[in-house]
C-alpha cells in the first residue's frame, strides 16, 4: 500500500526546565482538545451519512465455500470490510495492508461485542490468500472476491485501460494511484428486511485512523521518521522480514 503521508521534518528541540516543559505541554493540550472535539463532530457526521442499497449479489469464496455479502455479517448488523491489496498471482500480500492487519486480531472480540463483524477481502484466489495468512499468523476472516466486480465497484481495483489512460479514479477522484490494486475500507449495515446498505468507504489518508502503529509512532520524538525516504513507507517490511 503506497502512502502519501507526509511527515514533518524532525528538528532539534531545546531541553528546558520542568516548569517550562509543563507550560508548553498545556499549550499543546489545548490544540489536542480542539482536534478531539473536531474528530467527535466528524464521527457524528459520518454516522449521519445517508445509506445506499447494495443491489448486486456479490458472492465470495471463503474457507467453507461460497458466501454472500450478507453472510459476511455473521449474524451481526454491521460489517467492516478491509480492502486488502493482494492481486491474483502475487507472491505475498501488500506490506502496507499487512502493517494495518497486524493489529486486527486483538480488537475482533471488542468489535463483535458492539455488533460489528470484520472481514478482509482480496481479489486473489483463496488458495493464494490462505498460505500467506498462515505465514503471518492472522486469525481474522479473509475471503476472495475473485470473479466478482466487488473490488472495482468499491474503487480499489482498476483495469489496465484505467491505469494506462491516466483516468484512474481513486479516493473519489482526488488521488492518483500507480497500481491496479489499492487499499481501502468500507462499512455496511443490514437493514431490518435483510437488505445490505453501504454506509461509508474511505481510502488514502482516510486510512490513517486505522494504522495503529503509526498512531503510536506519532507520539514519539522522531514520529514516523520517514523524511528523506524515496517513498514514505520504504522502511516497511512484513513483520517476519525485519532483521533482528
Amino acid at each position: 500500500m503506497k502512502s502519501d503521508i507526509a511527515t514533518p521534518t524532525v528538528t532539534a528541540t531545546p531541553t528546558v526546565s520542568r516548569s517550562e516543559w509543563l507550560a508548553a505541554r498545556k499549550d499543546l493540550l489545548r490544540e489536542e482538545r480542539e482536534l478531539t472535539h473536531l474528530r467527535d463532530r466528524l464521527s457524528q457526521r459520518r454516522r449521519e451519512l445517508p445509506r445506499t442499497r447494495v443491489e448486486k449479489d456479490y458472492v465470495f469464496t471463503g474457507p467453507k465455500g461460497k458466501v454472500s455479502l450478507a453472510d459476511l455479517f455473521d449474524g451481526r448488523s454491521q460489517l467492516i470490510v478491509y480492502h486488502f491489496m493482494f492481486g491474483p498471482g502475487w507472491e505475498e500480500g501488500c506490506k502496507g495492508c499487512s502493517y494495518v492487519s497486524d493489529t486486527v486480531d486483538g480488537m475482533l472480540p471488542h468489535l463483535n461485542a458492539r455488533d460489528v463483524s470484520y472481514v478482509a477481502v482480496s481479489r486473489a484466489p483463496l488458495a493464494e490468500l490462505l498460505p500467506f495468512k498462515k505465514r503471518m499468523g492472522w486469525k481474522f476472516p479473509w475471503v476472495s472476491s475473485e470473479g466478482t466486480d466487488f473490488n472495482s465497484d468499491f474503487g480499489v481495483t482498476f483495469s489496465e485501460e484505467e491505469t494506462s489512460s491516466g483516468r484512474l479514479v481513486y479516493n473519489y477522484g482526488t488521488s492518483p494511484f500507480p497500481m491496479d490494486e489499492a487499499p481501502g475500507l468500507s462499512v455496511f449495515q443490514r437493514d431490518e428486511d435483510g437488505s445490505v446498505l453501504h454506509t461509508y468507504s474511505t481510502y488514502s489518508r482516510g486510512l490513517d485512523m486505522i494504522i495503529n502503529t503509526y498512531n503510536y509512532l506519532d507520539l514519539t520524538p522522531k514520529g514516523r521518521d520517514e523524511d528523506g525516504l524515496e517513498m514514505s513507507m520504504a522502511w516497511l517490511r512484513h513483520h517476519d522480514r525485519y532483521e533482528t
